[in-house]
C-alpha cells in the first residue's frame, strides 16, 4: 500500500515553536532599544533645528541693526518654537506639538525673569530631559552635570 504524506509531524511543530520563541526572545529586546535610539535621534535632530534656528533669527535681526535675540521660542500652549507667534518670525517651518509621552517636547518650569528664561522638556525612555533658552545669550542647553538625566543629554548634544 503506498501512502502519501500530507502533514507535519508533532515534533516538527514542535521543534517550529521552539526555533520561533527563541528568535522572538532574542528580537524583542533589539526593537525595543531600537525605539529609544529612534526617540535619541530625533531629539538630537530638534536640538539642532532649534538652535539653527535661534542662529538664523539673531542674523536677521543684525542685519536689521538689531543685535538681541528672540525674546521667546513660542506663546502659544499648543505650538512650540514657533517664533513668539510674532508676526514675520518663524523659528521652525511648522511648530513642535507638545505631548507628554516619550520623544515629544513638552515645557517645564515656567518662562521667568527679564528676559524670560524658559525651560523645555523632552521626554526619552520615560526621562524628562530639561533644554533652557536663554534670551540674553541666545542658548539652547541642558544640564549634562545633572544626575538624573545628564547621560541622555549628553547623547542629545553630542
Amino acid at each position: 500500500m503506498n501512502q502519501n504524506k500530507n502533514a507535519f509531524t508533532m515534533i516538527e511543530l514542535v521543534f517550529v515553536i521552539v526555533v520561533l520563541g527563541i528568535l522572538a526572545a532574542v528580537a524583542v529586546p533589539k526593537f525595543a532599544a531600537t525605539r529609544t535610539d529612534a526617540q535619541i535621534a530625533k531629539g538630537r535632530a530638534d536640538v539642532a533645528s532649534i538652535r539653527s534656528a535661534i542662529i538664523t533669527e539673531r542674523q536677521s535681526r543684525l542685519i536689521k541693526g538689531d543685535s538681541s535675540y528672540i525674546n521667546k521660542l513660542h506663546s502659544s500652549t499648543t505650538s512650540y518654537f514657533d517664533g513668539n507667534g510674532t508676526a514675520g518670525i518663524n523659528l521652525l517651518m511648522y511648530g513642535v506639538t507638545p505631548e507628554d509621552a516619550n520623544g515629544h517636547w513638552k515645557t517645564g518650569a515656567a518662562c521667568a525673569g527679564t528676559p524670560s528664561v524658559c525651560t523645555y522638556t523632552i521626554m526619552l525612555d520615560s526621562i524628562s530631559v530639561a533644554f533652557t533658552y536663554t534670551p540674553a545669550d541666545g542658548k539652547f542647553t541642558c544640564a549634562t552635570a545633572n544626575a538624573t538625566y545628564g547621560e541622555m543629554c549628553k547623547q542629545l548634544i553630542n
